[in-house]
């Protein structure tokens, strides 16, 4: 895996092609929508819906914490998909391997877990926005117009993504990294989600994710993208 740096208010940002980004200066590794737990919500509707993408979704979010050594994740808004399952106490299991690891959860939409479960896995919640340094960390930005305007603001919520077109009719779907002047978009971590289409204007910067290639032995990379 190679990181992407990035600069944004004097600030190093590595954008990691597993869809999240370590802030250097505060040794904070930033993941949004993860949406653990979706699977097993399925499976309990009598869904059958396989354990995979949460174990895969698990294994790349060690494999981040290890990479990047960061003192504390914060996870900008659904972190959970719905309510308690088997996969959650899963994840309540992985939290006891990385006790001095700080948490902080600023609450999405589909985080509706009670209070009590989230101090268990020693989470710090925030119900809508924490500020350090000049950034701003929110959920949904359309919910919060009114930020000071010299706070940059990192939201998560609509999964960005972008179609790349090949020869013929060919064409993907990724998921992105968007920056625009006053607020970035993350894309979502959890792979079993979907992608809310996205096109860069002027003065913002949109990287598509692309996956890996097993079969060419070729990592995930970030493909910086124009319309």
């Amino acid at each position: 895996m190679t990181p992407h740096r990035f600069t944004i208010h004097n600030q190093t940002l590595w954008l990691s092609p597993e869809r999240c980004l370590f802030w250097e200066e505060a040794a904070t590794l930033v993941i949004s929508d993860a949406h653990l737990g979706k699977s097993g919500h399925f499976r309990k509707s009598g869904i059958a819906i396989p354990q995979g993408p949460f174990k895969e979704d698990m294994q790349r979010m060690v494999a981040q914490v290890q990479f990047f050594k960061p003192r504390q994740i914060l996870f900008t808004g659904d972190l959970f998909h719905s309510r308690d399952n088997s996969e959650h106490q899963l994840f309540a299991k992985w939290r006891q391997d990385f006790p001095a690891l700080d948490m902080l959860l600023v609450k999405g939409n589909h985080d509706i877990l009670e209070k009590e479960w989230y101090a268990q896995c020693g989470i710090n919640i925030v119900d809508t926005q924490y500020i350090q340094e000049g950034f701003s960390f929110v959920h949904d930005i359309n919910d919060h117009q009114s930020v000071h305007p010299q706070q940059y603001v990192f939201s998560g919520h609509i999964h960005p993504g972008v179609i790349l077109n090949g020869h013929g009719r060919q064409s993907l779907r990724l998921p992105c990294f968007y920056f625009g002047r006053q607020y970035a978009v993350l894309p979502a971590f959890g792979r079993f989600t979907g992608i809310h289409l996205v096109q860069p204007g002027p003065a913002e910067t949109i990287f598509a994710i692309l996956p890996a290639n097993t079969r060419r032995r070729e990592s995930a990379t970030l493909l910086p993208f124009t319309s």
